[in-house]
């Protein structure tokens, strides 16, 4: 199922043995426009401080009480490697943060999670191999953005502007970004609609933009969406027919999945 960003904001973080605090952001990687973590804000025992939490650790996640459930002790979380969430993440960070908590590293794979498609695969212990030696290019320059930051970046359509990122609406298992929620009430009252991040053409993060091959009236006339209704497969259906698109799940809905079974020796 998709869900909104803004809406997982504030969802409480919940440890094996207590709360550790409260998501206030989240960052993305712009290359693969995946969710790689949640930066949540914790209570008393760290002191008020800002830690990391990927995925790969959920345990559960209860929507109708907003609070996800991870596999961690409070003191695992308590002494992981300490990352300033307000600068960027180096990928040695990230070498610290994954050789901590005993996750395969995603990078250097095709597989938006390294050996698997899914977080919670990883996090069960499903893969079959040790984390690969990774070279200085394998592990260089890191690509993850504030999703607080790229909110509110313009959309510059192929003719003219065509409003900004209000929000992002993510797969809740994969957590891969499946669209972004464009505002274009500056040109056209109220209206909100829907953009796949692979559909830019190219992000300039130092003017804070995203270019897309749509003009302006492609965009106007594309299928209206019900920003309060649940996204069905129909619905995107038209999206990516409308804009002549090939769908994100055509074929296997969980190829890298299958992959991972047969690697295994699981059966599929």
């Amino acid at each position: 199922m998709l869900r909104s960003l803004k809406d997982l904001e504030r969802y409480n973080v919940s440890a094996t043995d207590g709360d550790i605090g409260s998501v206030v952001n989240f960052l993305l990687d712009d290359q693969r426009w995946v969710v790689r973590y949640l930066v949540v804000e914790t209570g008393g025992f760290l002191g008020g401080c800002r830690v990391l939490i990927s995925p790969i650790s959920f345990r559960q996640a209860e929507w109708s009480t907003h609070c996800f459930h991870v596999a961690l002790t409070m003191d695992k979380v308590k002494n992981s490697p300490s990352v300033d969430v307000d600068k960027p993440v180096s990928r040695q960070h990230e070498l610290d943060y994954y050789s901590y908590y005993g996750y395969p590293y995603y990078w250097g794979y095709s597989g938006i999670w390294g050996m698997g498609a899914y977080p919670g695969l990883l996090g069960a212990g499903r893969w079959n191999a040790a984390p690969a030696e990774h070279s200085d290019k394998a592990s260089g320059d890191v690509h993850l953005r504030s999703a607080a930051e790229v909110r509110g970046y313009k959309i510059q359509g192929s003719d003219e502007a065509i409003g900004h990122v209000d929000d992002f609406l993510v797969d809740d298992e994969t957590w891969e970004v499946r669209y972004l929620v464009i505002d274009t009430s500056h040109w056209w009252f109220g209206k909100k609609v829907l953009v796949s991040p692979h559909w830019a053409t190219r992000v300039s993060w130092d003017e804070s933009k995203v270019h897309v091959d749509m003009s302006r009236q492609q965009i106007k006339n594309s299928p209206e969406w019900n920003a309060t209704a649940a996204i069905n497969r129909e619905y995107e259906a038209r999206l990516y027919d409308y804009y002549g698109r090939p769908v994100y799940w055509a074929g296997s809905e969980r190829p890298e999945e299958a992959q991972l079974a047969h690697d295994s020796g699981r059966p599929e």
